[in-house]
């Protein structure tokens, strides 16, 4: 299992990295990307503190570590120029916080996030059509999330991404030891939001794929 949506204390998580990636570990996870809320006042803070730890824990804990952030909250029209500044400060990979209907995000979000090109939107919301095509043809990754409330909507983004051709990766957005679900669960969730077996597989595959550019670029 691959988890690329993480959280830590450096944001709203009760773990340290440290205590995620040994969690993340033993659930049976062989690669997590450590993605804590983040805006133009935390990005350099966050960064600077997770990738060393990202580095050599990917080493030595037995698991593949990766340091990036989820833009959160932050303004629709200043998100491209956000996406740009995180990967110039080393971000590995770059999330936005969509549109949930759990939270108020501001409307427009994930057109911005689509227009700065990030690796993955996550928990979209209600996405529209629009948005989904523009994400198909930007190479953007919709997130099926297994955490509650984010969950709602999985279906509407499963279907809005089989509509249009968006590639789909599934994630835990963990920010407790127990976010981290076992491969029943994973499917369980995924299954529920509509996806097919074959649509979970390619998903799953999806993340490997994602997995292997990134390994590619630390070596």
């Amino acid at each position: 299992m691959i988890d690329f949506h993480v959280h830590t204390t450096f944001s709203d998580s009760t773990m340290t990295p440290a205590v995620a990636v040994r969690h993340a570990k033993m659930a049976g996870y062989r690669a997590v990307a450590l993605t804590d809320h983040a805006d133009h006042a935390n990005m350099d803070l966050i960064l600077r503190q997770t990738l060393p730890l990202a580095r050599k824990y990917s080493l030595y804990a037995g698991i593949e570590v990766f340091a990036g952030v989820e833009l959160t909250h932050v303004p629709p029209a200043l998100i491209p120029e956000a996406v740009r500044e995180a990967r110039a400060m080393g971000a590995q990979l770059v999330l936005v916080h969509g549109e949930t209907i759990s939270d108020a995000v501001e409307t427009g979000t994930n057109l911005a996030a689509i227009e700065g090109g990030v690796d993955i939107l996550a928990h979209p919301g209600l996405v529209s059509d629009e948005d989904a095509a523009y994400a198909a043809e930007r190479g953007v990754r919709f997130e099926i999330t297994t955490r509650p409330g984010h969950a709602l909507t999985n279906g509407h983004v499963a279907m809005a991404a089989r509509r249009h051709g968006v590639r789909c990766v599934i994630n835990n957005d963990a920010h407790h030891s127990r976010d981290f679900v076992n491969p029943d669960h994973r499917l369980a969730v995924a299954l529920g939001a509509g996806l097919t077996t074959a649509e979970v597989t390619a998903a799953e595959a999806e993340s490997r794929t994602l997995l292997g550019r990134l390994l590619r670029e630390v070596r």
